[in-house]
């Protein structure tokens, strides 16, 4: 099994690493790629040197089995034929193929089986804030189907990459200690500030961001559900949370959500608010699971239950959504 990181100096590429060597994925051979300004650089993985080679086309990708890229649409979209030529698959963590009707968008925990039917060998990486939604819708559809969400998201900095993080820390910095705030990678401060603001504006005042919570749920549950969301860039360094709003079309009690997410494979539910414990990225950031909490009748709708959800985004809502891609294939004879 050889595998291939694109992207590998990124803060997603660099979770790639991280995330193959804590779950001892299967690979006899690991080469990393990065633009000519990453390349040389050197990154340790099972106790070994490995050096960024510089992305380009050609043959490198002849022998790979699997490539895991984050590098963004762009590039994605430059080299996908590159990478996938000789048969690898690419399992792309960017915007590039996500609507594509002949790339599937899997999240393992929801629609797995979507990874076999990829007529241009690429397999699409949600957007990390639909990946944690509906994780924890899933088991919700599976007691009745759902009509209706309405979502409130809490993005950290992790959001806009390594970047974002770095002007997060920066900005702390600079307002602790009364200087000028930088500001480059958000449109605003986000220290001491939310902004309810992430990716471009579209023509129903909505955001990207906010649609493609609408598009991407869709198309993985398979649904006709309709999405409704605000996204928030929040000063919180990585794990996204969420407040959720979900219409289904009999009524549900708040036990049998409770028992549905207990049960379900990569959620986790700290709900006990009399002793205040509730999911929160300060504690999540890190882990795999999505978290669940906060777990009550809608007061205004017999039919709607609303929760807290919290998941850390550059690891489930990004890397570790990929690998888990890959081991499914690997498991389900998908890779030879």
């Amino acid at each position: 099994m050889k595998v291939a990181i694109v992207g590998a100096s990124g803060a997603v590429g660099q979770e790639f690493l991280q995330v193959l060597q804590e779950r001892n994925f299967p690979l006899d051979e690991l080469v990393l790629f990065g633009s000519a300004r990453s390349a040389g650089n050197e990154y340790e993985f099972k106790g070994k040197k490995l050096t960024v080679k510089e992305l380009k086309h050609g043959d490198d990708f002849k022998d790979i089995d699997i490539a895991l890229t984050s590098a963004g649409a762009g590039i994605s979209k430059e080299f996908a034929t590159t990478i996938t030529k000789h048969g690898a698959i690419m399992i792309d963590n960017s915007s590039a193929f996500r609507y594509d009707d002949d790339v599937p968008l899997v999240v393992p925990e929801v629609n797995p089986e979507d990874a076999k039917v990829r007529p241009r060998n690429i397999i699409a990486n949600p957007n990390c804030s639909t990946i944690q939604m509906v994780v924890a819708l899933k088991p919700v559809e599976e007691l009745s189907k759902i009509k209706r969400v309405r979502v409130a998201t809490y993005q950290a900095a992790s959001g806009a990459g390594a970047q974002g993080i770095a002007e997060l820390e920066q900005q702390v910095q600079e307002v602790a200690n009364g200087k000028d705030v930088t500001i480059n990678k958000f449109p605003y401060q986000l220290a001491m500030n939310i902004i309810p603001h992430i990716d471009v504006f579209l023509e129903n005042d909505y955001t990207k961001e906010e649609m493609k919570m609408n598009w991407e749920t869709k198309k993985i549950m398979h649904t006709d559900a309709e999405v409704s969301a605000t996204c928030v860039r929040i000063p919180v360094a990585r794990a996204h949370s969420e407040a959720i709003w979900v219409e289904t079309e009999k009524p549900l009690s708040v036990q049998e959500v409770k028992d549905a997410f207990r049960k379900f494979e990569g959620l986790t539910v700290i709900d006990n608010p009399a002793e205040k414990e509730y999911p929160m990225p300060l504690f999540v950031s890190g882990k795999d699971d999505v978290y669940v909490g906060r777990i009550r009748q809608d007061v205004t709708d017999p039919n709607s239950i609303t929760f807290w959800c919290v998941g850390d985004q550059i690891k489930k809502g990004a890397a570790l959504n990929a690998v888990q891609i890959a081991e499914w294939l690997i498991a389900n004879g998908e890779v030879k």
